[in-house]
């Protein structure tokens, strides 16, 4: 059958995008908003970057020698539960909520490909904060000899997936206020008693069994082996990293809701 129209009739030719086109674009346009928001901007990046300097600086908490490294550690894996899981959580219950997820799922973007394209953000994001992260403590001191970058990257690796498919879950699941709610909430309670702040071992009777269970305790050990004591995180840390990473993502991927 003869072509209506033969190619090369209209310009620009009308279709869907490349992929890697539209999960560039996609990306960048997650990321940009992202880091528009004062809200996230001081979730994400600011409150790490204090608390490495006023922890490190003064004695408030106990810690080995070098301080730098340690604390160092904790806020890298705070800065990726910030990003990965609170800060993403939040803003997907939002986007449902005003119907900005129906309007994209009604474009020619895949819907997996609006999932990749808020992934590409939080990795981003995840990146910015390692790197400003390391700046500020090379210049309280911190230097990167002794130090196992390859399990750095591994645990980053790893603790981003588990805590952006936690974020995904939650934020897909949930209505928006609640998820608000929620988020700060577990938040607060994995910074105080999840093992990042207050090492899994000092931490206080039962919590001391779970913490090395939950995302943030396994990520802060696995730091604070590659940072602090110079070796490879244990296997068992990054197991657990990567057994919330496949539970939450294989729920997210039954569980979500566009609206």
């Amino acid at each position: 059958m003869t072509e209506r129209f033969p190619a090369g009739t209209f310009a620009p030719d009308p279709g869907r995008g490349d992929t890697l086109t539209m999960l560039r674009a996609q990306g960048g346009l997650e990321t940009r908003l992202a880091l528009r928001n004062a809200e996230q901007v001081l979730l994400t990046l600011l409150i790490p970057a204090a608390l490495l300097v006023g922890l490190t600086l003064i004695p408030a908490l106990p810690s080995p020698e070098p301080r730098i490294s340690w604390f160092l550690a904790s806020m890298l894996a705070l800065a990726v539960m910030s990003s990965a899981f609170t800060s993403q959580a939040i803003a997907l219950g939002f986007d449902r909520r005003y119907g900005a997820l129906r309007r994209l799922a009604a474009t020619a973007l895949p819907r997996w490909l609006l999932v990749c394209g808020r992934l590409v953000a939080v990795a981003v994001v995840v990146l910015l904060q390692v790197l400003m992260l390391t700046a500020l403590a090379a210049a309280l001191g911190w230097t990167p000899a002794g130090a196992r970058i390859d399990g750095v990257l591994v645990a980053v690796l790893l603790g981003a997936a588990a805590f952006g498919a936690l974020g995904i879950l939650l934020g897909g699941t949930l209505r928006a206020d609640i998820v608000l709610a929620v988020a700060n909430v577990v938040w607060f309670v994995l910074l105080l008693a999840g093992g990042i702040l207050v090492p899994v071992a000092d931490l206080p009777g039962p919590l001391s069994a779970v913490a090395p269970w939950l995302p943030s305790g396994a990520l802060a050990d696995a730091l604070r082996a590659a940072l602090g004591e110079g070796r490879f995180p244990a296997i068992g840390s990054l197991l657990v990293l990567a057994g919330w990473a496949v539970a939450a993502g294989l729920a997210a991927a039954r569980l979500v809701r566009w609206r």
